[in-house]
């Protein structure tokens, strides 16, 4: 087996790109090429692929998938818990090493662009949650609504408050929080503090990303995925989630993309009478309309990444240009 100049090559490769763009196929192909040369281990970069029980609507790679390459950072959270952009730096950066001493090759792959952006440039320490501000900032919210308190957001720190809707009550608070907290904007402790480029565990020209040229390529892609996310039983997911009687809509896994559609037709469904029908339609039309949402942001945040490489995701050739590209990375030469 021939392997990897270890002086040239990168201490990881890194695949992003936004919901639907075909990251899974692109990460098992680049596994089993490059793993003729060296064995290969994938890095889940996904804030939704942490938690158990959340499979059909995270679109999870299916257990055979998991099978074919070694994966980390999946299932790791119940869906009651909370998990970081700062957790996962820490767990990533273990792994990346952990791998690497077993002489193999740390494959990062997701659409958490957060999570790539804290990996990459750093991310300060923010302040831990504080019960007595947070109880002050319901009591405000129940008084003025959370657009009110968007609007309050939007005045100590308009950065995060363009990226968050009025009606994100968990994500303004946070926001909230930390600037009363520290006096400092949310925004800064995911920009202020650097990391030079020999630091970063993701190495310069190892950043890969796979982007459409024509969004609705995309679009259509997201909307045959979440039809087949209806088809394999998405809403009894939701359901069985739900029976549980310990989650509730405000808490980041039911936050994901899908999961709070349904959440919330569920809730519209339960003070119908009984009997009534979820309204399916209504569900599609408006799952589909968030996910696309989210890969505008996705595409976003990935423009703000100079560093990548971007492959067409919406050409036929979009895998083998893939495997080409990081395989030239990997011989030291330029993509």
């Amino acid at each position: 087996m021939s392997r990897v100049n270890p002086v040239d090559a990168p201490q990881a490769i890194a695949l992003a790109g936004p919901t639907a763009s075909g990251k899974t196929a692109g990460a098992l192909a680049l596994a089993a090429v490059i793993g003729k040369r060296m064995p290969v281990e994938i890095i889940s970069v996904d804030s939704a692929l942490v938690y158990r029980g959340m499979d059909i609507g995270t679109a999870k790679p299916t257990a055979q998938e998991l099978a074919c390459v070694p994966h980390h950072l999946i299932d790791i959270r119940d869906p009651l818990q909370a998990y970081s952009a700062a957790e996962f730096v820490q767990d990533a950066t273990r792994l990346i090493a952990d791998i690497r001493a077993r002489s193999a090759l740390p494959l990062l792959v997701g659409g958490t662009m957060l999570y790539f952006k804290a990996l990459l440039d750093g991310i300060d320490d923010m302040p831990a949650a504080d019960p007595a501000v947070r109880a002050q900032l319901e009591a405000q919210a129940a008084e003025i609504g959370w657009p009110g308190m968007h609007a309050e957001l939007a005045r100590v720190d308009p950065v995060t408050a363009a990226r968050l809707a009025p009606g994100d009550s968990q994500r303004i608070q946070r926001a909230l929080e930390v600037w009363q907290v520290s006096g400092r904007p949310l925004s800064s402790f995911h920009t202020i503090k650097t990391i030079a480029d020999s630091a970063s565990p993701i190495s310069a020209g190892a950043l890969f990303s796979l982007e459409p040229d024509n969004r609705a390529w995309l679009h259509e892609r997201i909307a045959q995925r979440f039809d087949a996310m209806l088809a394999s039983g998405f809403v009894d997911e939701a359901r069985a989630l739900r029976a549980r009687g310990d989650l509730h809509a405000d808490l980041p896994s039911m936050r994901c993309v899908g999961y709070r559609q349904v959440w919330e037709e569920l809730d519209f469904q339960a003070t119908r009478p009984e009997g009534t029908p979820l309204n399916t339609a209504l569900l599609r039309e408006r799952g589909i309309a968030a996910t696309r949402q989210l890969a505008k942001r996705q595409i976003t945040w990935l423009r703000g990444m100079p560093q990548r490489h971007t492959i067409a995701c919406d050409r036929p050739t979009a895998v083998a240009d893939l495997v080409h590209a990081v395989l030239a990375r990997l011989d030291g030469r330029t993509p």
